[in-house]
């Protein structure tokens, strides 16, 4: 299918040939029909990428801040090769289409194929021939909708959150500062309200759209004059501020025009220096608003489907696109004039250099897109076949993690890359061109089925590891699966039973026992025959609210991370963990902050301590270990510092954090070479998932728990 992207490096805007993108559980696949440029908001984004390292860095410092923090816990070269992968990731554009559902995922019950939806969402409603998008961002659209109409739908639903957070009544005044294109759905939508409305821009061309529709409009030089004369000197009840730029002006004309105790809605991306004094003396009330509605920014409503109750919260995001599909159908808000031009997919680029042009005459922005767009899942770059049957490699999951780390090593260590596959299409293609694959798919069966390839790498979320290997091993593929294995035990129990009958070698990444930092530790203690002492601190940081890892359907961070630390601690002291004994700190979700306490069968122990509280500055994994007389603590895989004898040796990576992520694939792609045995035996990679099992137990119990052998 044909996709409109932006490379991020130099802002260049183009359309690819992807796969089109696989549903996966609670969204629906759409035909997309039509698609809206927001002038506003799109722009923004190719400034940004446009502007250059030094633009972006004076842009967004936050980030800035980050890549610094990083630098110094991970080293230079290893900071410098994740912000690399993160500009060579082309940015999926668009946010608001409308189109025909064609297949839906499981799980979703409110439309079926063949209903005609709009559709909303950045990095789901693209512009793009097929969209696969969350149920809860979807609305159904009438027969009677046109497409490029139903394209606003998005843009029509956030000034209407703008509007409903105004609390503007029938015959009540309202000012819009800005009509470009949200500021002309505004208006429109105050109209239909029963509203008295007055625009404010600095275009005449808009100016005369505004009037058109009913809306008394003036440039900005005549706003206040006009303005006291249409409110009879009392000033303005609501003002809807939908300008979009870095000057302070609109806020401070929406006091100017308001009313005492008036609402200001601030609805497009402005400056918010608010003049403290004018706000005050009028009492005035700020309002920002939040993009479509109640339901923005949580995953549990916009990913998992989980809706609001109706009789508490009225309007949601998917209901303010509703209400909007319905005014806009019934004729209430005229939107023809509004659309100013209508261009196909294959020509996105000019509609890119029209809005970034400083064209003030282009409003609504479509695309269009042909009957007969394919929907094919699969994309081949080359003809490339594995010179040795053996050595082709797939690769479930193209995200951060495998662009920044495991596909370097993957490609460094010569095997044939065969397949990527990633549920957004998107994403495999970029990296199968970046790494050289022979193909890129959206479906996880173009690699398991591909008779080219041997060897499967799983490097997708948690919750699909289990069943992704069992089915790559039923297929007669090598696997290796980053951590965690699996989430239950039962799911432990059914990849046992698959790999008892697989031909394949199965490796988990469990990589830090394979940094040579944790080499030259644990061979310090290699005569050292009684127990030792372990701790380990993780000074993890707290996620964002809502973020994936910290789901529990994902195994939450102890499973999902904590795994690392046991399994690191199981390789030094060299025996097996017989209890664990976990407790939580404080109540966040996902298992944020907790101590474990794991005990051996030779009487050492380990203690992990795995916090999101403390500060970004101090580094985040230290280990120690003690034991025979013998004393070494490591930090970030940087330092090693080893006393014995009462003599300090100490070792540095100034440059790079080797966690042994290299190391392990080679290791484990040179026993696919030879025919085995694995680099980590099954019994160890066993024993670390059923200590990590038994962890998350104890931790929800609150006591201590065996480690099942």
């Amino acid at each position: 299918m044909k996709q409109l992207l932006q490379d991020l490096k130099d802002g260049r805007t183009h359309v690819a040939d992807v796969p089109a993108p696989t549903p996966t559980a609670g969204q629906v696949l759409v035909r997309v029909r039509a698609s809206a440029v927001s002038a506003g908001t799109e722009r923004m984004l190719v400034d940004f990428a446009k502007s250059g390292l030094l633009g972006k860095a004076r842009r967004r410092p936050d980030l800035v801040r980050q890549v610094l923090r990083k630098a110094r816990r991970d080293g230079i070269m290893t900071t410098l090769r994740a912000a690399q992968g993160r500009l060579e990731a082309p940015l999926p554009l668009g946010y608001s289409c409308a189109g025909v559902v064609e297949a839906v995922g499981e799980g979703v019950e409110d439309f079926a194929v063949g209903d005609r939806v709009a559709c909303a969402g950045a990095g789901y409603a693209n512009h793009a021939e097929f969209a696969a998008v969350p149920q809860n961002l979807c609305a159904l659209l009438p027969a009677d909708a046109s497409w490029d109409e139903a394209a606003l739908t998005t843009l029509g639903a956030i000034a209407l959150q703008g509007f409903r957070l105004s609390e503007a009544k029938l015959g009540e005044t309202v000012a819009v500062i800005g009509l470009g294109l949200l500021g002309q759905l505004a208006a429109r939508l105050a109209k239909a309200a029963g509203c008295r409305v007055f625009g404010v821009d600095l275009d005449e061309a808009r100016l005369k759209v505004a009037r058109a529709a009913g809306v008394e409009a003036v440039l900005r030089a005549e706003a206040e004059r006009a303005g006291a004369a249409f409110t009879d000197g009392r000033g303005f009840d609501a003002i809807l501020i939908a300008a979009d730029g870095a000057t302070n002006d609109p806020i401070e004309l929406s006091a100017a025009l308001a009313r005492e105790r008036g609402v200001v809605v601030a609805v497009g991306n402005i400056l918010l220096g608010v003049p403290r004094d004018a706000f005050y003396r009028k009492e005035l009330t700020l309002k920002v608003s939040r993009s479509y509605g109640p339901g923005r920014y949580d995953p549990a409503y916009e990913e998992g489907g989980l809706d609001y109750p109706y009789a508490y919260v009225r309007w949601t995001e998917q209901r303010n696109m509703a209400e909007f599909v319905r005014l806009m159908s019934g004729g209430a808000l005229g939107l023809g004039p509004i659309i100013t031009h209508r261009l196909p997919i294959a020509s996105g680029t000019e509609a890119y250099a029209l809005i970034s042009g400083g064209d003030r005459g282009a409003l609504g922005v479509v695309l269009e897109y042909p009957d007969d767009a394919s929907a094919t899942t699969r994309v081949d770059l080359s003809a490339e076949t594995a010179a040795n049957p053996g050595e082709g490699v797939g690769v479930l999951g193209a995200g951060a993690f495998a662009a920044g780390v495991m596909l370097p090593a993957i490609k460094a260590s010569g095997a044939s890359l065969r397949g990527i596959a990633s549920p957004s299409g998107t994403h495999a293609k970029n990296a199968a061109e970046r790494f050289g694959f022979a193909f890129a798919a959206s479906k996880a069966e173009e690699v398991l089925n591909d008779a080219g390839t041997a060897t499967v790498v799983i490097l997708t979320r948690h919750d699909l590891h289990a069943e992704q290997v069992c089915a790559a091993l039923a297929a007669g593929k090598n696997v290796f699966v980053e951590k965690p294995l699996c989430l239950s035990a039962e799911e432990l129990k059914r990849i046992d039973a698959a790999r008892r009958t697989a031909k394949g070698i199965l490796a988990v990444g469990f990589n830090r026992r394979f940094a040579p930092m944790t080499e030259t530790l644990k061979a310090a203690f290699k005569d050292v025959a009684g127990p030792k002492a372990v701790q380990i601190r993780v000074n993890a940081g707290a996620l964002p609210p809502g973020h994936w890892a910290a789901d529990p359907a994902q195994g939450g961070r102890l499973i999902g991370e904590g795994c690392h630390f046991i399994d690191w601690a199981n390789f030094v002291v060299g025996a097996a963990p017989v209890g664990a004994d976990a407790r939580a700190l404080g109540r966040k979700p996902g298992e944020q902050d907790w101590v474990l306490r794991l005990h051996y069968a030779d009487g050492s122990a380990a203690d992990i301590l795995y916090t999101s509280e403390g500060d970004a500055a101090l580094g985040k994994e230290r280990y120690e270990v003690h034991g025979g007389g013998v004393s070494a603590v490591m930090e970030d895989f940087r330092r090693l510092s080893v006393y014995r004898g009462g003599k300090q040796r100490t070792s540095r990576d100034w440059t790079s954090a080797d966690k042994g992520h290299a190391r392990q694939w080679n290791a484990f792609f040179a026993a696919v070479r030879a025919g085995g045995p694995a680099c980590v035996s099954w019994d160890e990679i066993a024993l670390t998932t059923r200590a990590a099992l038994a962890a998350r137990e104890s931790l929800r119990r609150g006591a201590p728990v065996e480690v099942e052998k």
